[in-house]
Protein backbone atom coordinates (compact mmCIF):
# COMPACT_ATOMS: atom_id res chain seq x y z
CA UNK A 1 0.00 0.00 0.00
CA UNK A 2 1.87 3.28 -0.79
CA UNK A 3 2.52 5.68 1.54
CA UNK A 4 1.76 8.81 -1.09
CA UNK A 5 -0.19 11.47 -0.15
CA UNK A 6 -3.31 12.13 -2.29
CA UNK A 7 -2.95 14.98 -4.70
CA UNK A 8 -4.46 17.71 -4.14
CA UNK A 9 -4.91 20.99 -6.78
CA UNK A 10 -3.05 23.45 -5.76
CA UNK A 11 -4.64 27.00 -4.95
CA UNK A 12 -3.51 30.51 -7.19
CA UNK A 13 -4.72 33.39 -5.08
CA UNK A 14 -3.67 36.64 -7.23
CA UNK A 15 -1.89 39.03 -5.06
CA UNK A 16 -2.60 42.63 -6.46
CA UNK A 17 0.36 45.00 -5.96
CA UNK A 18 1.87 48.46 -6.88
CA UNK A 19 5.68 49.20 -7.22
CA UNK A 20 7.29 51.84 -5.36
CA UNK A 21 9.09 54.40 -6.62
CA UNK A 22 12.53 52.30 -5.30
CA UNK A 23 11.14 49.46 -7.28
CA UNK A 24 9.56 47.28 -4.37
CA UNK A 25 6.16 46.14 -4.72
CA UNK A 26 3.72 47.57 -1.75
CA UNK A 27 0.40 46.15 -1.10
CA UNK A 28 -2.22 48.17 -3.41
CA UNK A 29 -4.52 49.03 -0.46
CA UNK A 30 -7.89 50.61 0.47
CA UNK A 31 -7.60 53.39 2.68
CA UNK A 32 -10.04 55.68 3.72
CA UNK A 33 -9.24 58.28 7.07
CA UNK A 34 -12.25 60.83 7.11
CA UNK A 35 -15.91 60.13 6.43
CA UNK A 36 -17.61 63.42 5.68
CA UNK A 37 -14.24 65.48 6.41
CA UNK A 38 -14.28 64.27 9.95
CA UNK A 39 -11.79 61.57 10.12
CA UNK A 40 -12.36 57.75 11.40
CA UNK A 41 -9.56 57.97 14.53
CA UNK A 42 -11.23 60.78 16.15
CA UNK A 43 -14.67 59.46 15.53
CA UNK A 44 -14.13 56.06 17.11
CA UNK A 45 -11.36 58.38 19.80
CA UNK A 46 -14.78 60.51 20.89
CA UNK A 47 -17.79 57.64 20.29
CA UNK A 48 -16.17 54.14 20.49
CA UNK A 49 -16.46 51.20 17.97
CA UNK A 50 -17.96 49.80 15.79
CA UNK A 51 -20.08 52.88 14.77
CA UNK A 52 -22.50 53.13 12.16
CA UNK A 53 -22.25 56.85 10.54
CA UNK A 54 -23.90 58.90 7.64
CA UNK A 55 -23.03 61.66 5.62
CA UNK A 56 -25.57 64.10 6.15
CA UNK A 57 -24.06 66.66 3.01
CA UNK A 58 -23.81 63.27 0.89
CA UNK A 59 -27.16 62.29 1.17
CA UNK A 60 -28.82 66.02 0.19
CA UNK A 61 -26.31 65.66 -2.79
CA UNK A 62 -27.37 62.21 -4.23
CA UNK A 63 -31.26 63.27 -3.39
CA UNK A 64 -30.96 66.41 -5.78
CA UNK A 65 -29.23 64.38 -8.37
CA UNK A 66 -31.99 61.99 -8.27
CA UNK A 67 -34.67 64.32 -8.24
CA UNK A 68 -33.51 67.11 -10.78
CA UNK A 69 -33.09 63.21 -13.05
CA UNK A 70 -36.89 63.16 -13.17
CA UNK A 71 -37.32 66.62 -12.56
CA UNK A 72 -35.73 67.63 -15.75
CA UNK A 73 -37.48 64.98 -17.90
CA UNK A 74 -41.01 65.28 -16.63
CA UNK A 75 -42.56 68.20 -15.19
CA UNK A 76 -44.89 66.66 -11.97
CA UNK A 77 -42.73 64.41 -9.41
CA UNK A 78 -42.66 63.66 -6.08
CA UNK A 79 -40.09 61.43 -4.55
CA UNK A 80 -41.43 59.58 -1.46
CA UNK A 81 -38.50 58.40 1.50
CA UNK A 82 -38.81 54.74 2.03
CA UNK A 83 -39.19 54.69 5.41
CA UNK A 84 -38.07 50.67 5.48
CA UNK A 85 -34.80 51.49 3.96
CA UNK A 86 -33.51 53.48 7.12
CA UNK A 87 -36.52 54.72 9.27
CA UNK A 88 -34.05 56.42 12.17
CA UNK A 89 -35.21 59.99 12.84
CA UNK A 90 -32.41 61.94 11.43
CA UNK A 91 -32.09 60.23 8.47
CA UNK A 92 -36.15 60.15 7.68
CA UNK A 93 -35.42 64.14 8.47
CA UNK A 94 -32.94 65.03 6.12
CA UNK A 95 -34.80 63.31 3.40
CA UNK A 96 -38.17 64.93 4.31
CA UNK A 97 -36.52 68.92 4.62
CA UNK A 98 -35.02 67.82 0.87
CA UNK A 99 -38.87 67.61 -0.11
CA UNK A 100 -39.57 64.12 0.58
CA UNK A 101 -43.03 62.37 1.09
CA UNK A 102 -42.78 59.31 3.82
CA UNK A 103 -43.43 56.05 2.02
CA UNK A 104 -44.46 53.25 5.16
CA UNK A 105 -45.50 49.84 4.48
CA UNK A 106 -46.55 49.30 8.36
CA UNK A 107 -49.00 51.31 11.13
CA UNK A 108 -45.12 51.39 12.78
CA UNK A 109 -43.47 53.23 10.29
CA UNK A 110 -47.02 55.30 9.70
CA UNK A 111 -46.32 56.11 13.25
CA UNK A 112 -43.02 57.54 12.91
CA UNK A 113 -43.75 59.57 10.03
CA UNK A 114 -46.74 61.28 12.03
CA UNK A 115 -44.07 61.52 14.80
CA UNK A 116 -41.72 63.49 12.77
CA UNK A 117 -44.54 66.01 11.73
CA UNK A 118 -45.87 64.78 8.60
CA UNK A 119 -49.57 65.07 7.82
CA UNK A 120 -51.64 62.07 6.54
CA UNK A 121 -51.81 63.78 3.50
CA UNK A 122 -47.94 63.47 2.76
CA UNK A 123 -47.68 59.37 3.42
CA UNK A 124 -48.26 56.93 0.96
CA UNK A 125 -49.21 53.38 2.84
CA UNK A 126 -47.94 50.38 1.04
CA UNK A 127 -48.14 46.78 2.70
CA UNK A 128 -49.44 43.22 2.26
CA UNK A 129 -51.07 43.57 5.63
CA UNK A 130 -52.53 47.17 7.21
CA UNK A 131 -54.80 46.45 9.96
CA UNK A 132 -58.44 47.88 10.11
CA UNK A 133 -57.57 50.32 12.81
CA UNK A 134 -54.42 51.19 10.80
CA UNK A 135 -56.52 51.78 7.56
CA UNK A 136 -59.37 53.85 9.35
CA UNK A 137 -56.60 56.32 10.68
CA UNK A 138 -55.24 56.56 7.33
CA UNK A 139 -58.51 57.40 5.77
CA UNK A 140 -59.18 59.76 8.12
CA UNK A 141 -55.76 61.85 7.68
CA UNK A 142 -56.45 61.33 4.04
CA UNK A 143 -53.52 59.18 3.56
CA UNK A 144 -52.45 57.48 0.31
CA UNK A 145 -53.75 54.14 0.67
CA UNK A 146 -52.38 51.36 -1.72
CA UNK A 147 -54.81 48.42 -1.95
CA UNK A 148 -52.88 44.72 -2.00
CA UNK A 149 -55.59 42.60 -1.77
CA UNK A 150 -59.70 41.80 -2.45
CA UNK A 151 -60.34 41.62 1.38
CA UNK A 152 -58.34 45.02 1.65
CA UNK A 153 -60.86 46.38 -0.54
CA UNK A 154 -63.55 45.09 1.99
CA UNK A 155 -61.62 46.52 4.75
CA UNK A 156 -61.54 49.73 3.13
CA UNK A 157 -65.86 49.90 2.40
CA UNK A 158 -66.01 49.05 5.92
CA UNK A 159 -64.28 52.09 6.72
CA UNK A 160 -65.84 54.49 4.38
CA UNK A 161 -69.18 53.54 5.79
CA UNK A 162 -67.82 53.95 9.32
CA UNK A 163 -66.60 57.26 8.00
CA UNK A 164 -69.71 58.34 6.07
CA UNK A 165 -67.90 59.22 3.16
CA UNK A 166 -65.74 57.87 -0.46
CA UNK A 167 -61.86 57.34 0.41
CA UNK A 168 -59.70 58.16 -2.48
CA UNK A 169 -57.11 54.59 -3.05
CA UNK A 170 -54.52 53.86 -5.35
CA UNK A 171 -54.26 49.64 -6.03
CA UNK A 172 -50.88 47.84 -6.57
CA UNK A 173 -50.05 46.20 -9.34
CA UNK A 174 -47.55 43.65 -10.36
CA UNK A 175 -46.75 42.54 -13.90
CA UNK A 176 -44.17 40.65 -16.45
CA UNK A 177 -41.62 43.07 -17.52
CA UNK A 178 -39.10 40.27 -17.58
CA UNK A 179 -37.10 40.14 -14.89
CA UNK A 180 -36.88 37.09 -13.05
CA UNK A 181 -38.55 36.19 -10.06
CA UNK A 182 -41.62 38.30 -11.03
CA UNK A 183 -42.63 39.91 -8.20
CA UNK A 184 -45.91 38.60 -8.43
CA UNK A 185 -47.46 37.86 -4.92
CA UNK A 186 -47.52 41.87 -4.32
CA UNK A 187 -50.92 43.40 -5.37
CA UNK A 188 -53.32 42.70 -8.68
CA UNK A 189 -51.70 41.27 -12.10
CA UNK A 190 -52.00 42.62 -15.40
CA UNK A 191 -51.51 40.60 -17.38
CA UNK A 192 -54.28 37.97 -16.04
CA UNK A 193 -56.96 40.60 -16.06
CA UNK A 194 -57.11 40.72 -12.37
CA UNK A 195 -56.03 44.04 -12.06
CA UNK A 196 -59.27 45.20 -13.51
CA UNK A 197 -61.20 43.04 -11.72
CA UNK A 198 -59.90 44.79 -8.91
CA UNK A 199 -60.90 47.93 -10.28
CA UNK A 200 -64.63 46.98 -11.42
CA UNK A 201 -64.53 45.80 -8.46
CA UNK A 202 -64.06 49.17 -6.62
CA UNK A 203 -66.20 50.70 -9.07
CA UNK A 204 -69.30 48.26 -8.32
CA UNK A 205 -69.06 49.01 -4.78
CA UNK A 206 -69.57 52.75 -5.10
CA UNK A 207 -67.88 53.69 -1.15
CA UNK A 208 -64.32 54.02 -3.03
CA UNK A 209 -62.89 56.17 -5.27
CA UNK A 210 -59.85 55.14 -7.67
CA UNK A 211 -57.15 57.53 -7.64
CA UNK A 212 -53.79 55.88 -8.68
CA UNK A 213 -52.05 52.96 -9.31
CA UNK A 214 -48.89 51.63 -7.90
CA UNK A 215 -46.47 48.68 -8.58
CA UNK A 216 -42.89 47.95 -7.55
CA UNK A 217 -41.11 45.39 -9.42
CA UNK A 218 -38.28 44.12 -7.70
CA UNK A 219 -35.15 45.52 -5.19
CA UNK A 220 -31.53 46.33 -6.72
CA UNK A 221 -32.68 46.29 -9.96
CA UNK A 222 -29.83 45.83 -12.66
CA UNK A 223 -32.12 46.73 -16.13
CA UNK A 224 -33.57 50.32 -16.60
CA UNK A 225 -35.60 48.57 -19.43
CA UNK A 226 -37.59 46.75 -16.75
CA UNK A 227 -38.89 50.73 -15.65
CA UNK A 228 -40.02 51.44 -19.21
CA UNK A 229 -41.91 48.36 -19.80
CA UNK A 230 -43.25 48.43 -16.24
CA UNK A 231 -44.51 52.10 -16.71
CA UNK A 232 -45.42 51.08 -20.37
CA UNK A 233 -48.30 48.76 -18.68
CA UNK A 234 -49.07 50.73 -15.65
CA UNK A 235 -50.14 53.70 -18.32
CA UNK A 236 -51.80 51.70 -20.89
CA UNK A 237 -54.10 50.03 -17.97
CA UNK A 238 -54.29 53.90 -16.60
CA UNK A 239 -55.99 54.84 -20.57
CA UNK A 240 -57.83 51.56 -20.14
CA UNK A 241 -59.20 52.00 -16.59
CA UNK A 242 -60.20 55.77 -18.04
CA UNK A 243 -62.13 54.89 -21.13
CA UNK A 244 -63.65 51.59 -19.82
CA UNK A 245 -64.26 52.22 -16.35
CA UNK A 246 -64.43 56.14 -15.54
CA UNK A 247 -62.10 56.50 -13.25
CA UNK A 248 -59.63 59.74 -13.37
CA UNK A 249 -56.15 58.59 -12.90
CA UNK A 250 -54.42 61.19 -10.55
CA UNK A 251 -50.54 59.65 -9.55
CA UNK A 252 -48.71 56.42 -11.06
CA UNK A 253 -46.34 55.37 -8.43
CA UNK A 254 -43.28 53.56 -10.00
CA UNK A 255 -42.05 52.28 -6.82
CA UNK A 256 -38.22 51.69 -6.20
CA UNK A 257 -35.73 49.74 -6.40
CA UNK A 258 -32.91 51.57 -8.01
CA UNK A 259 -29.27 49.92 -7.63
CA UNK A 260 -26.61 50.97 -5.58
CA UNK A 261 -22.86 50.83 -6.39
CA UNK A 262 -22.74 48.01 -3.87
CA UNK A 263 -21.34 44.54 -4.80
CA UNK A 264 -23.81 41.94 -5.51
CA UNK A 265 -22.76 38.69 -4.84
CA UNK A 266 -22.98 36.54 -7.67
CA UNK A 267 -22.01 39.38 -10.35
CA UNK A 268 -18.45 39.79 -10.95
CA UNK A 269 -18.04 42.63 -12.76
CA UNK A 270 -17.70 45.71 -10.40
CA UNK A 271 -21.03 48.06 -9.61
CA UNK A 272 -19.22 50.66 -11.76
CA UNK A 273 -19.91 48.82 -14.72
CA UNK A 274 -23.17 46.92 -14.01
CA UNK A 275 -25.05 49.38 -12.04
CA UNK A 276 -27.13 51.83 -14.38
CA UNK A 277 -26.89 55.39 -13.13
CA UNK A 278 -29.74 57.45 -11.84
CA UNK A 279 -30.24 58.94 -15.74
CA UNK A 280 -30.92 55.66 -17.05
CA UNK A 281 -33.59 54.92 -14.41
CA UNK A 282 -34.94 58.12 -15.05
CA UNK A 283 -34.77 57.94 -19.16
CA UNK A 284 -36.62 54.40 -19.09
CA UNK A 285 -39.41 56.14 -16.72
CA UNK A 286 -40.14 59.40 -18.08
CA UNK A 287 -39.72 58.27 -22.06
CA UNK A 288 -42.61 55.54 -21.40
CA UNK A 289 -44.97 57.76 -19.83
CA UNK A 290 -44.60 59.84 -22.97
CA UNK A 291 -44.85 56.97 -25.25
CA UNK A 292 -48.08 55.89 -23.60
CA UNK A 293 -50.05 58.63 -22.40
CA UNK A 294 -52.87 59.61 -24.43
CA UNK A 295 -54.20 63.49 -24.58
CA UNK A 296 -52.45 66.18 -22.61
CA UNK A 297 -53.05 65.23 -19.24
CA UNK A 298 -50.11 63.69 -17.49
CA UNK A 299 -50.36 62.28 -13.82
CA UNK A 300 -48.11 62.90 -10.92
CA UNK A 301 -44.96 60.68 -11.09
CA UNK A 302 -44.70 58.94 -7.32
CA UNK A 303 -40.67 57.20 -7.03
CA UNK A 304 -40.35 55.21 -3.38
CA UNK A 305 -36.28 55.52 -3.74
CA UNK A 306 -34.75 54.73 -0.72
CA UNK A 307 -31.75 51.88 -1.32
CA UNK A 308 -30.49 54.53 -4.04
CA UNK A 309 -30.28 57.46 -2.02
CA UNK A 310 -29.00 56.12 0.90
CA UNK A 311 -26.68 52.95 0.70
CA UNK A 312 -23.54 54.83 -0.05
CA UNK A 313 -24.25 57.71 2.21
CA UNK A 314 -23.67 55.43 4.85
CA UNK A 315 -20.49 53.61 6.76
CA UNK A 316 -19.61 51.01 9.56
CA UNK A 317 -16.33 51.32 11.62
CA UNK A 318 -15.23 48.07 13.05
CA UNK A 319 -11.73 47.79 14.90
CA UNK A 320 -9.91 44.39 14.84
CA UNK A 321 -10.13 42.86 18.54
CA UNK A 322 -8.25 39.55 17.94
CA UNK A 323 -6.22 37.56 15.27
CA UNK A 324 -5.15 34.47 14.48
CA UNK A 325 -3.84 31.92 11.79
CA UNK A 326 -6.53 29.07 10.27
CA UNK A 327 -5.37 25.53 9.67
CA UNK A 328 -5.15 26.42 5.87
CA UNK A 329 -2.73 29.33 6.83
CA UNK A 330 -5.13 32.08 6.15
CA UNK A 331 -5.23 34.64 8.97
CA UNK A 332 -8.58 36.00 10.42
CA UNK A 333 -9.29 39.24 12.48
CA UNK A 334 -12.00 39.45 14.83
CA UNK A 335 -13.44 42.80 14.90
CA UNK A 336 -16.02 44.13 17.10
CA UNK A 337 -19.11 44.13 14.31
CA UNK A 338 -20.85 41.15 12.76
CA UNK A 339 -23.61 39.98 10.63
CA UNK A 340 -25.52 40.93 13.53
CA UNK A 341 -25.66 44.41 12.55
CA UNK A 342 -24.56 43.75 8.87
CA UNK A 343 -28.15 41.77 7.27
CA UNK A 344 -27.31 42.38 4.07
CA UNK A 345 -24.17 40.78 3.81
CA UNK A 346 -25.52 37.56 2.82
CA UNK A 347 -26.37 40.09 -0.44
CA UNK A 348 -23.57 41.88 -0.97
CA UNK A 349 -19.45 41.49 -0.42
CA UNK A 350 -19.03 44.97 0.97
CA UNK A 351 -15.86 47.42 0.15
CA UNK A 352 -13.37 47.43 3.14
CA UNK A 353 -11.31 50.07 3.62
CA UNK A 354 -8.25 50.40 6.13
CA UNK A 355 -7.90 53.91 8.47
CA UNK A 356 -4.12 53.62 7.49
CA UNK A 357 -1.56 52.77 5.51
CA UNK A 358 -0.08 49.70 6.73
CA UNK A 359 3.21 47.92 5.45
CA UNK A 360 3.83 45.10 4.48
CA UNK A 361 2.78 42.48 1.92
CA UNK A 362 -1.06 41.96 1.40
CA UNK A 363 -2.11 38.06 2.22
CA UNK A 364 -5.25 36.21 2.32
CA UNK A 365 -7.25 36.54 5.46
CA UNK A 366 -10.26 36.19 6.79
CA UNK A 367 -12.72 39.21 8.30
CA UNK A 368 -14.68 37.72 11.42
CA UNK A 369 -17.26 39.18 13.42
CA UNK A 370 -17.85 38.91 17.42
CA UNK A 371 -20.76 36.39 17.53
CA UNK A 372 -20.09 33.01 18.85
CA UNK A 373 -21.66 31.44 15.21
CA UNK A 374 -19.56 30.22 12.94
CA UNK A 375 -21.84 32.17 10.22
CA UNK A 376 -20.33 35.56 11.35
CA UNK A 377 -18.56 36.16 8.57
CA UNK A 378 -18.08 39.54 7.07
CA UNK A 379 -15.24 39.07 4.31
CA UNK A 380 -14.47 34.84 3.91
CA UNK A 381 -11.52 36.35 1.37
CA UNK A 382 -9.56 39.12 1.20
CA UNK A 383 -6.45 40.47 0.72
CA UNK A 384 -4.89 42.57 3.33
CA UNK A 385 -1.94 43.38 5.33
CA UNK A 386 -0.60 41.73 8.64
CA UNK A 387 -3.30 44.09 10.76
CA UNK A 388 -2.69 44.62 14.74
CA UNK A 389 -5.44 44.52 17.33
CA UNK A 390 -6.89 48.07 17.36
CA UNK A 391 -6.50 49.02 13.85
CA UNK A 392 -9.62 49.83 11.81
CA UNK A 393 -11.91 49.28 8.76
CA UNK A 394 -14.33 50.85 7.10
CA UNK A 395 -17.23 48.81 5.79
CA UNK A 396 -19.59 50.40 2.97
CA UNK A 397 -21.92 51.25 1.45
CA UNK A 398 -24.07 49.73 4.96
CA UNK A 399 -26.44 52.94 4.22
CA UNK A 400 -29.69 50.93 3.57
CA UNK A 401 -31.39 48.34 5.41
CA UNK A 402 -29.01 47.60 7.65
CA UNK A 403 -30.03 49.85 10.98
CA UNK A 404 -33.66 48.64 9.99
CA UNK A 405 -32.84 44.73 9.76
CA UNK A 406 -30.25 44.90 12.13
CA UNK A 407 -30.77 41.89 15.38
CA UNK A 408 -30.34 42.20 19.01
CA UNK A 409 -28.26 39.61 19.39
CA UNK A 410 -25.57 38.39 21.59
CA UNK A 411 -24.26 42.14 21.74
CA UNK A 412 -25.73 45.34 22.17
CA UNK A 413 -26.68 47.75 19.05
CA UNK A 414 -24.04 50.63 18.61
CA UNK A 415 -24.10 54.09 18.46
CA UNK A 416 -25.42 55.44 15.21
CA UNK A 417 -23.80 59.22 14.13
CA UNK A 418 -24.28 61.48 11.18
CA UNK A 419 -21.54 64.13 10.12
CA UNK A 420 -23.90 67.23 9.89
CA UNK A 421 -23.63 68.93 6.56
CA UNK A 422 -21.00 71.90 8.67
CA UNK A 423 -18.95 69.28 9.53
CA UNK A 424 -20.67 69.00 13.07
CA UNK A 425 -21.01 65.28 14.29
CA UNK A 426 -24.17 64.58 16.04
CA UNK A 427 -25.60 61.41 17.83
CA UNK A 428 -28.93 60.12 16.07
CA UNK A 429 -29.54 56.56 17.88
CA UNK A 430 -27.41 56.10 21.36
CA UNK A 431 -25.58 52.95 22.04
CA UNK A 432 -27.92 50.24 23.86
CA UNK A 433 -27.30 48.91 27.24
CA UNK A 434 -29.16 45.99 29.21
CA UNK A 435 -32.68 48.51 29.83
CA UNK A 436 -33.15 48.50 26.53
CA UNK A 437 -32.72 44.40 25.77
CA UNK A 438 -35.14 43.81 29.20
CA UNK A 439 -37.68 46.81 29.20
CA UNK A 440 -40.61 45.12 27.90
CA UNK A 441 -39.58 41.47 29.65
CA UNK A 442 -41.60 40.75 32.58
CA UNK A 443 -40.29 37.99 35.48
CA UNK A 444 -42.88 36.20 37.10
CA UNK A 445 -42.68 36.52 41.06
CA UNK A 446 -42.68 32.83 41.76
CA UNK A 447 -39.21 32.68 39.39
CA UNK A 448 -37.27 35.44 40.76
CA UNK A 449 -34.04 34.16 43.25
CA UNK A 450 -33.27 35.33 46.22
Amino acid sequence: MSDRKPYEKPTIIRIESSMSKAGVPTPKQRVRQTIGGVKVDELVERFGSPLFVFDEADIRRRYRRAFDAFSSRYPNVQFGWSYKTNYLKAVCAVFHSEGAIAEVVSEFEYEKARELGIEGRDIIFNGPYKPYDALLRAAKEEAKIHIDTFDEINDLERVADELGRQIPVAIRLNMDTGIYPQWSRFGFNIESGQAMDAVKRIKAGGKLVLTGLHAHIGTFMLDANAYKVETAKMVQLMNAIEEQVGFTIDYIDVGGGFASKNHLRGIYQPPEVVVPSIDDYAEAITSALYENIKGSSYPKLYLETGRHLIDEAGYLITSVVASKTLPDSRRSYIVDAGVNLLYTYFWYKFNIELAREVGGISEPAMINGPLCMNIDVIDESILLPRLRRGDKLIISPVGAYNVTQWMQFIRYRPRVLMVMADGSVEIIREQEDLSDIERREILPDRLKLG
